[in-house]
């Protein structure tokens, strides 16, 4: 189950839902006031910022990160506290776009404060 925090005017954040329940996720969707205080809660590193947090199997999610990367985490189950896609690039999950894509980089993150590359996505 993905528990997802997004605001109420979020638009964007209801497209990236509904790619994870297109790929097999069951989500709740929890609106909340306080977006920030989710982020910290869950220890997202402000650099790697987005429009929505999430959680799934104890690791935290922040933004339009592709239910492949997601797979990907629970099956290699790494030593991180989440992974990141900052930002809100053109073409990712929920952010689709006629002016194509941009290519992006889906970010690991732990406690530490180590953030490394997780999956390299191009247009």
């Amino acid at each position: 189950m993905v528990t997802a925090y997004r605001t109420a005017s979020c638009g964007c954040c209801k497209g990236w839902l509904q790619h994870m329940r297109a790929n097999g996720f069951q989500v709740r969707d929890v609106v909340v006031a306080d977006l920030g205080a989710i982020k910290r809660r869950l220890g997202i590193p402000a650099q790697l910022s987005s429009c929505h947090t999430a959680q799934v199997a104890g690791y935290a999610l922040e933004g339009h990160i592709p239910a492949s990367d997601i797979k990907q985490l629970l099956r290699k189950r790494p030593a991180v506290v989440g992974i990141a896609l900052p930002g809100m690039p053109l073409g990712s999950p929920g952010m689709e776009s006629a002016y194509g894509k941009e290519p992006f980089t889906v970010m690991s993150f732990t406690r530490g404060g180590s953030v490394q590359p997780f999956s390299a996505h191009r247009s």
